[in-house]
């Protein structure tokens, strides 16, 4: 049996439906049992699992094999949350732990990065064997901007003319699915990124190309990304994690040539343009 934690978020329904599309028998793990009706009506056995709340945690493992613990999108409270499930899953006496981490968490500078090595080293230190799934950037996370630079022409941003490695989720998704229902996976860490890394001048090329309207990029200080951030309305925790991104895409740290993510799902990642189209049709 699969449990996949927070599995009515965005990454979390993917990788049930792919589990699901290989006949797995696989246990949503969620806050929300009445959220995942369309999972049930597919074939997942849906269970509650809050991650602050530890006693639910416990059901929601019994009997588990393996375990995909998504991470938690609260920041604060993330490696709290973490240490409640990844200590359920040892009471629980799981086989192979999988977590969702970030691109190089031990040697990266990102913002995110802290909760997802300390987290790393609470599977390492429970003794479950564990893979973990250093996931980079999804190209969704450029969803508003792209609906700005559809409504203005441009965006900003300020990582230069450095690139990154995003792709869409369901790339991330498949590889999930692919370690937890494949072998000789336990112990490994995986670095995840595009094939074809692309910079932000690109990113605009193709929204334009997609979109048949001249799309332009600028690039400001940071100083100046996070004042325009702020006086667009993002909150300034938000903007400051938006700057400290572009930081990482200059300082290299969200692409990586490893190959790793190509070679788990056995096909080449999504091209940038098709990942560009798509979130211009939505």
């Amino acid at each position: 049996m699969i449990v996949v934690t927070g599995a009515t978020g965005h990454l979390g329904r993917l990788v049930v439906d792919g589990l699901l599309d290989r006949n797995s028998q696989v246990v949503a793990a969620v806050r929300d049992p009445r959220k995942a009706d369309d999972l049930a009506a597919r074939g997942a056995q849906v269970r509650e699992a809050d991650y602050d709340r530890p006693e639910t945690l416990a059901t929601a493992f019994a009997g588990a094999e393996k375990v995909l613990l998504i991470s938690s999108s609260t920041p604060g409270q993330r490696l709290a949350q973490h240490e409640a499930v990844v200590k359920a899953a040892q009471e629980a006496g799981v086989r192979h732990l999988v977590y969702t981490s970030v691109l190089a968490a031990d040697t990266t500078k990102l913002f995110v990065a802290p909760d997802h090595k300390a987290t790393e080293q609470l599977i390492r230190d429970a003794g479950i064997p564990f893979t973990f799934l250093r996931n980079g950037w999804y190209t969704e996370n450029y969803a508003q901007t792209v609906q700005q630079a559809l409504a203005t022409g441009s965006f900003t941003g300020s990582a230069g003319d450095a690139r990154l490695g995003a792709v869409p989720r369901a790339d991330f998704a498949d590889a999930a699915v692919a370690v937890l229902t494949g072998d000789g996976h336990a112990g490994k860490t995986y670095e995840l990124a595009g094939d074809t890394p692309f910079g932000y001048a690109e990113f605009a090329a193709a929204i334009s190309e997609a979109a048949g309207k001249p799309v332009t990029y600028q690039d400001v200080s940071p100083a100046q990304h996070r004042e325009l951030l702020v006086a667009a309305g993002l909150p300034e925790p938000v903007a400051d994690m938006l700057v400290d991104a572009d930081r990482g895409i200059r300082d290299g740290e969200l692409a990586t040539t490893t190959g790793d993510l190509s070679a788990l799902i056995g096909r080449p990642t999504t091209p940038p343009a098709d990942a560009v189209a798509a979130l211009v049709k939505n």
